[in-house]
Parts: structure tokens; C-alpha cells; sequence
């Protein structure tokens, strides 16, 4: 009997810490400026290192402005981050969410995660989605319920998939050099009034541009310029005019409820540095919740916590980190800069052989 119960404790101690590594994390907002809204980050993309940008947005949107935020990553069978990996577990979180921001790419979740973002946006919850967020999910001919969402969907009620039908936009293309050429985003004139623009001012970002083919449903915000440098003091790529950047339109959930939507074709981990992109993404935050009219032109946007992004590119994501090394406010995001695989020790020059 004594070791069956030693054995079934030492089975729990192993499931709890298990579950203390996996997603999700969660950052609860102090009592004191609580606004009872709760919001669910997703990331889970292959270069744009979505992984650093959300956990640093989800800090500075409780511990300044008292959000509630849960913070999803894709893991791999260790439980560790893996970007692009397409399983994210605990998207259940959906199930209270009053906004879901999305930093994903290619995903194929398997159903019964994919569920949980079907259930969310049937009821026409709020959306912001980031970059590679318009070629969100790519299932490339799997088996799975939620195929429609696929950024090459054919489904006649869903066609070109999730970015289409909810961003505005599915994957059109890069708009200049990407790694080569950042760029510089401008307020469209006759936006400059919108809350979500409240204090935004001196964007510049690190990814390159992105193509957009604006709809008659968009309410463009903000006007992107590839620049011939990483520089913000760049040249202007005479080659390529400004092109839409970030803009807001509505869905409509399956219940007929329309859901408000934020779309921004940047977001990298460097672009948040930025303090002009970094306060666009709160002030988008409030605006898509409905509470434009709380927007303060001076409301703190500082990280929480040490943030030395790295600089995004494929495969360049911090190796060995679980979701638990984000928990709490102070821990430094990324959780290490290791970002590859060990290098394997040179091989010694073969002996000549003796003639």
C-alpha cells in the first residue's frame, strides 16, 4: 500500500511540474486599476519572433493598464517554445477572452485546439492580428473540421481563409527587401483623429514592407515606406510609394454579432521597441474592448521588465524556454539569446596516411 501511494505521488509531482512548464501564462491586474477584462495572446510564427513581442505587450497591458492577459505559445513535446509550432495548448483561455491578439503563421492546429479560436470568432470577439497574422494558418490539404481557415482557402462561404475574412487580407507579398529594408509609418491625414492614433507619432519599424491590396471595407490608419536602410533616418525607397499598414474594419461572428478587428502588417519583436508602435498597439487594445474613451494621450507604455528582443529572421528563436520563465513581471524576455542549435565540435584533420 505505502508504495502505491509513493508512486502515486511521485506520478503527480511529475504532472504538476509538466503542467508548471506549459502554457499558458497568465499576468493578473493589480485590484487597484482592474478593468475586468481579460485578454488572450497567441503566438506561434516562424521568424518574427511573435513570441517575444506578445509576453512583452501582455506585461505593459496589465501591470499599466490592468488588463488581464493570458499568453499561449506553440510548444514542442518538451513544452518548450517552438515557434511556428502548430500546437498550442490552453486556447481554451478563449472561452473568457473579451479580445484575442494573434501573432501566428502557418498554423494546423489540430482540432480539438482549433475549436477554441472557431468558438471565439463565431461569437464575433474582438481581433488584432499582427504580420504573418493574415497567412495565419495553412493546413495544405490535412484533414481538419477548420480548414476554411487556411490563408489559400477555397471554401466557397470562407474564400482565402481566416486573413481574408477576418484581417482584411490574406498573404499578398513583400513590398521591398525584407532584413535589408525597414520601414518608416505615417498617419493618413484624414485618420489622424482616431483613438487608436492618440500620442502616435516617429513610427519606425524593423520589418520590411509588407504588399496591401486595401478593401472598401478598410478604415486605413496608417501608410507604410520601405526605406533603403535599417536606419529610421533612412532614405525612402523611390521605388516603392507608401502602401496601407495598419487598418480596422469588422467581421461578422455566425450568431450575425459584428466584431471589431485591428490589423497591423508589422509587430516583430525589434518594431516594439518603437515607442510610437508600441503605444499604437495599446491604444488598439482599448479601442477593439470598447473602452476608446479611457485612451490618455500620456498613459505609460515602458516594458516591464528587461526586453532585448532578438532580431527576428527563420528558425532564430531562443532555444530551451519554457512558458513558466515568463511568469511574474521581472524575468528578461527573451528568457536567454540562445537562438540555434549547438554547433557540433569541428571534426580534427584525418592523419595522412602513410605512403
Amino acid at each position: 500500500m505505502k508504495s502505491t501511494i509513493t508512486f502515486f505521488t511521485a506520478a503527480c509531482a511529475l504532472f504538476f511540474t509538466a503542467i508548471a512548464g506549459a502554457n499558458p501564462v497568465i499576468y493578473k491586474a493589480d485590484k487597484a486599476n482592474a478593468t475586468g477584462k481579460h485578454i488572450v495572446l497567441i503566438a506561434s510564427d516562424h521568424e518574427y519572433r511573435g513570441e517575444e513581442t506578445l509576453p512583452a505587450l501582455a506585461r505593459i497591458l496589465t501591470k499599466h493598464h490592468g488588463f488581464d492577459c493570458t499568453v499561449l505559445f506553440g510548444l514542442d513535446e518538451n513544452g518548450e517554445i517552438k515557434a511556428g509550432e502548430s500546437n498550442i495548448p490552453g486556447l481554451e483561455a478563449l472561452e473568457t477572452a473579451d479580445l484575442m491578439i494573434m501573432f501566428t503563421r502557418f498554423q494546423a492546429l489540430p482540432d480539438d485546439q482549433m475549436k477554441h479560436i472557431d468558438a471565439y470568432l463565431n461569437r464575433g470577439g474582438p481581433v488584432m492580428g499582427l504580420r504573418t497574422s493574415t497567412h495565419g494558418f495553412k493546413y495544405g490539404g490535412k484533414e481538419s473540421a477548420y480548414s476554411k481557415y487556411d490563408f489559400q482557402s477555397k471554401d466557397a462561404d470562407y474564400q482565402k481563409g481566416f486573413g481574408h475574412q477576418v484581417l482584411g487580407q490574406t498573404w499578398v507579398g513583400h513590398y521591398g527587401k525584407n532584413h535589408q529594408q525597414s520601414t518608416r509609418i505615417t498617419i493618413v491625414p484624414a485618420a489622424a483623429k482616431h483613438p487608436i492614433l492618440t500620442s502616435v507619432s516617429d513610427v519606425h519599424v524593423q520589418a520590411g514592407g509588407y504588399n496591401a491590396e486595401p478593401a472598401d471595407d478598410w478604415n486605413i490608419l496608417t501608410m507604410a515606406q520601405p526605406l533603403m536602410s535599417m536606419e529610421a533616418d533612412g532614405e525612402p525607397d523611390a521605388t516603392k510609394p507608401p502602401m496601407a499598414s495598419e487598418w480596422t474594419r469588422e467581421y461578422t461572428g455566425k450568431n450575425g454579432t459584428k466584431g471589431r478587428v485591428f490589423t497591423s502588417l508589422y509587430g516583430a519583436s525589434e518594431d516594439l521597441i518603437n515607442p510610437g508602435y508600441r503605444r499604437m498597439l495599446v491604444n488598439a487594445s482599448y479601442w477593439l474592448l470598447g473602452m476608446e474613451d479611457q485612451i490618455k494621450a500620456d498613459s505609460t507604455i515602458d516594458f516591464v521588465g528587461k526586453y532585448q528582443p532578438n532580431t527576428f529572421r527563420g528558425g532564430g528563436y531562443a532555444r530551451g524556454v519554457k512558458p513558466l520563465l515568463y511568469n511574474g513581471f521581472e524575468s528578461p524576455i527573451p528568457a536567454n539569446n540562445e537562438t540555434g542549435p549547438a554547433k557540433k565540435p569541428k571534426k580534427k584533420p584525418a592523419k595522412a596516411k602513410a605512403e
